[in-house]
């Protein structure tokens, strides 16, 4: 069974800096694509940030130069440090892993087949 459990949520200013991260059981995340995705009320799901089983990341534009996704396989963890936040950022942030190892040519939200329950960022101005 896996899971996948999300920390470092929280309120922070403008400007400031978040460290949320994603702790895996029942799976290994050095070879699954781990993503980081976020929503909002009435908004579609985006994906924010991901890394692939050969540590390739790829980032939403939207947070290109910002935020930071990176993996600790001693701690089969996912981390997705975020500076220089802006109020846009608010959201809840959910960290998703794919059901296919080594599968980094498989994109889609629908092949992430285990999410985490989320944990809300909320950055005011």
């Amino acid at each position: 069974q896996v899971q996948l459990v999300e920390s470092g949520g929280g309120l922070v200013q403008a400007g400031g800096s978040l460290r949320l991260s994603c702790t895996a059981a029942g799976i290994t995340v050095s070879i699954h694509t781990i993503a980081w995705y976020r929503q909002t009320p009435g908004k579609q799901r985006e994906l924010v940030a991901l890394i692939t089983s050969r540590s390739s990341t790829d980032y939403a534009d939207s947070v290109k130069g910002r935020f930071t996704i990176s993996r600790d396989n001693a701690k089969n963890t996912v981390t997705l440090q975020m500076n220089s936040l802006k109020p846009e950022d608010t959201a809840v942030y959910c960290c998703a892993a794919h059901s296919v190892p080594y599968s980094s040519d498989l994109k889609g939200e629908a092949w992430y087949g285990s999410w985490g329950q989320g944990t809300q960022v909320t950055v005011s101005s």
